[in-house]
């Protein structure tokens, strides 16, 4: 794979990127109209694939937050053409790496000193590249280590990347009036903190402290000696990427070991810990020779507040969702309705919300879920499609729900994906074994 020796980190460098892969697109959807015209039984993958290699190409240079967006809209597999879902996945562990120069340079701003002086051994070649960090493997008395770099001037970019998206998201989901300003603002907050290296190193040393009795879960030392606001390093750890080993895996015993770890480990960290990692996506898991679930990156962690997690969770339990008095007070309280409604909207969310969560909610609603039900995720898709189609939805305030929900709902959005393309039968309360 080509290296890259530049990474553009000014606003206006960036915005040109942006504005050049958006001309691309425009060029795409001309073609297809041209040929839609000779042609009318022409589908639109074609465009799609078209379009996601674009806007991927575009991303991947920038690196830093426009990549990280691409990876979120990759886990949310049931509400995006397959073409972006397959195109956007590559941004979770497989982008052009920085060249060996840079890569030397960033370690000597960090450290005062090249990665040579620091390590017996030093690969200057990158292992696994990604959105705002690579891999390189290094050796230290023996020990075969994994040290993540962070790509220059990621950090400094998050606001202006944040401020050209904006625009698009707003007319996208429709977000009116000035309050639609706390989900910026909350997934801003997110990114920069992914880029303090010296806050993951904490964390990922709370968690490993706290879930390390999870069975069949395993996590790398962290070495804080060897660390630095821009680089961290751990043990090397080996294994397949959790997808691959779902696309070879023909043991479903196994499968549903590795699923029950996988689903224990998030309930524990949200239900005991109160706090999640909220980037489940198969690039931060590998499956070992042991057939044991390793889990890596806790860069992006949500804490989550006991205002949020009370009401948030008691949508779970059935008597809830169908109690119509509850349920609307439960909606009031996460902010999903909201005091300035119209009668119209207040009936329309709450039938709307009232299908999603009884959807949603079904792996809690018994005392095993098999994730293996292909009609659980093909009603999600359906829901999916309604909600594409329904013209209703476009003429509404999307301005909904409380800040929380953005990692909450993309944590669930990712495991749930984890847990379909693993097949796994899991018992739903096994966490509370280890509190």
């Amino acid at each position: 794979m080509k290296t890259i020796d530049y990474i553009p980190t000014s606003k206006i460098e960036r915005a040109t990127k942006l504005v050049q892969t958006g001309a691309k697109v425009g060029v795409n959807y001309l073609k297809y109209y041209g040929e839609k015209m000779v042609n009318s039984d022409l589908t639109r993958d074609k465009l799609n694939e078209d379009n996601a290699e674009d806007i991927y190409d575009g991303l991947k240079s920038l690196k830093g937050s426009a990549l990280k967006v691409a990876q979120m809209l990759s886990m949310d597999k049931s509400f995006l053409p397959q073409a972006y879902v397959e195109k956007f996945s590559l941004s979770q562990f497989s982008v052009p790496p920085l060249s060996a120069p840079l890569v030397l340079k960033t370690f000597k701003t960090n450290f005062g000193k090249t990665p040579y002086e620091i390590f017996d051994e030093f690969n200057a070649e990158s292992r696994n590249a990604a959105s705002i960090g690579q891999v390189h493997i290094a050796v230290k008395d023996g020990k075969k280590l994994a040290v993540k770099i962070q790509y220059p001037g990621v950090a400094n970019s998050i606001s202006s990347d944040l401020a050209m998206v904006k625009p698009i998201a707003v007319r996208m989901f429709n977000l009116q009036g000035k309050d639609s300003d706390k989900y910026f603002k909350e997934v801003e907050d997110k990114l920069v903190e992914e880029t303090n290296y010296l806050l993951e190193l904490k964390q990922s040393q709370e968690v490993v402290a706290a879930c390390k009795k999870i069975q069949n879960l395993v996590f790398p030392n962290y070495y804080p000696e060897f660390s630095s606001e821009k680089i961290i390093t751990m043990d090397w750890m080996t294994g397949k990427h959790l997808s691959e080993f779902t696309k070879l895996n023909t043991n479903q015993e196994v499968a549903a070991k590795i699923g029950q770890a996988l689903w224990d480990f998030y309930m524990y960290q949200i239900h005991v810990l109160k706090k999640v990692h909220a980037d489940p996506h198969p690039g931060n898991f590998l499956v070992n020779e042991e057939n044991q679930l390793v889990a890596l990156d806790f860069g992006c962690m949500k804490q989550i507040p006991n205002d949020f997690y009370t009401p948030y969770f008691e949508l779970i339990d059935k008597k809830v969702i169908n109690d119509t008095k509850l349920f609307n007070a439960k909606l009031f309280e996460l902010e999903i309705l909201r005091v300035d409604d119209s009668k119209e909207e207040v009936a329309y969310f709450t039938e709307l919300f009232h299908d999603l969560l009884s959807l949603f909610t079904k792996p809690f609603q018994a005392e095993t879920f098999d994730f293996s039900d292909e009609t659980f995720f093909e009603s999600i898709a359906a829901l999916g499609e309604r909600f594409s189609k329904d013209t209703n939805l476009r003429k509404m305030n999307g301005n909904r729900g409380s800040k929380h929900f953005i990692y909450m709902n993309r944590t669930f959005f990712g495991l749930y994906n984890l847990m379909f393309d693993l097949k796994a039968k899991i018992v739903v309360n096994e966490y509370q074994k280890y509190k």
